[in-house]
């Protein structure tokens, strides 16, 4: 299959090329680059270019689009500037990818749009599936805006997917390095309360899930990518401090949180508790499905 990728060179979308490409995928991934090197099964597209003319700078036919393009929620404090840039960049990329969409000769068959479960907003004692009700601060504001435009896909008559993501537990990246190093240090303990759900995911669960997705085409609209047994933030420290052999003892109140992180500490110090309930309803068969599994295979 032909793939394009926008938003490629993050955690998920690089780990994601590395399995297609190893599955004998052909990969067109879109880059603000002028001089990247194609590289056997990767190509690398520049933005202008199809834009300009995606009949010819792209092949035909593109089998799927896959849209993880934006910027990092954990790229530094929610400043008001950082948080328009988070919005922006999110729509922009996705806007201008319906437009080279609109020129192919042939439309993709499917298009998973990157989400994320803070669209729910948050709760200690609510749980969440893809029927939930949505939230209404930043980060849900955000997301709802980021579907909406991906939806346009659904109008030009593609199967549509929005992959809502949780904590994703990658040693590669991500949240997860973070969340590791104060117990490497001797200083890990709870966040906040300890008392707020994880929500999370395996990376390779993140992949599977994706390409189990593109391969079943009765799935569409909203779907959660989260392990079927969330946790309590104080489970998932007490997992890595025995996983790591260091104590779990030095708590940082969510107060200090919010002065050290501002608006961004809603990412450790609050969470809710989501359920894949289309991925498990459609049989997909989860890799690491207790967060001790998860954690005991980053070793």
């Amino acid at each position: 299959m032909n793939f394009l990728i926008a938003g490629g060179t993050g955690l998920i979308g690089n780990t994601l090329i590395k399995s297609l490409t190893q599955k004998g995928h052909t990969i067109y991934c879109l880059t603000r680059s002028t001089n990247r090197e194609n590289s056997g099964q990767i190509f690398y597209i520049n933005w202008e270019q199809a834009l300009d003319n995606s009949a010819t700078a792209l092949p035909d036919p593109i089998h799927a689009v896959i849209n993880l393009a934006g910027e990092s929620l954990n790229s530094g404090r929610w400043t008001a500037s950082r948080k328009q840039r988070i919005v922006e960049s999110r729509l922009a990329a996705t806007d201008k990818l319906i437009s080279i969409i609109k020129q192919l000769p042939d439309r993709p068959k499917v298009w998973l749009n990157a989400s994320a479960i803070g669209v729910y907003g948050t709760s200690l004692t609510n749980n969440f599936t893809e029927a939930s009700n949505l939230g209404n601060d930043f980060l849900a504001d955000t997301v709802k805006q980021w579907e909406a435009h991906a939806q346009h896909a659904e109008h030009l008559g593609i199967r549509t997917v929005y992959c809502r993501f949780g904590l994703v537990l990658s040693k590669d990246g991500g949240a997860f390095p973070t969340l590791l190093l104060p117990y490497k240090l001797f200083v890990g303990g709870n966040l906040g309360s300890g008392n707020q759900w994880a929500s999370w995911i395996h990376i390779e669960d993140v992949i599977g899930g994706m390409q189990f997705i593109i391969e079943d085409d009765t799935i569409s609209g909203p779907v959660n990518f989260t392990a079927p047994a969330p946790v309590k933030m104080h489970v998932l420290g007490k997992t890595i401090s025995r996983h790591l052999h260091r104590p779990h003892w030095l708590p940082v109140p969510s107060p200090l949180l919010k002065l050290v992180l501002g608006e961004m500490s809603i990412l450790v110090a609050e969470g809710q508790h989501v359920l894949p309930t289309v991925l498990t309803r459609q049989g997909y068969p989860f890799a690491f499905a207790s967060i001790e599994s998860a954690i005991s295979n980053f070793d």
